[in-house]
């Protein structure tokens, strides 16, 4: 039996990237030709949402500066998650806990 795979919704991608190159006064012609694709493949990424390849994905948000954590971390961990995971890693390698962590990093 095949297991059920979520797909990432990439609407949300393609919207951060038309913001950043709209934000960064880029059209999608010169987008495209410094990323060496077709700007038809940069319209779909951004207004039909279409998955591209890691290599133009990762492409896209080096040239236009889009954060990757954000489109993709933020709407699925709180801050109590980030905070427990760091814990549990900290904990783990035997250094501090998380409060003596935290409390360093504000000193």
């Amino acid at each position: 039996m095949k297991r059920k795979i979520d797909k990432y919704d990439f609407e949300a991608f393609g919207q951060a990237i038309k913001a950043a190159r709209k934000a960064k006064g880029l059209s999608r012609n010169e987008v495209a030709s410094k990323i060496n694709i077709a700007p038809r493949y940069i319209a779909s990424i951004e207004n039909s949402g279409q998955h591209p390849s890691l290599q133009i994905f990762y492409e896209h948000v080096t040239l236009l500066d889009v954060s990757v954590d954000q489109r993709f971390l933020a709407s699925s961990l709180s801050l109590e998650s980030v905070q427990n995971s760091l814990s549990s890693i900290v904990s783990l390698k035997g250094i501090f806990t998380f409060n003596t962590f935290v409390w360093n990093m504000i000193r």
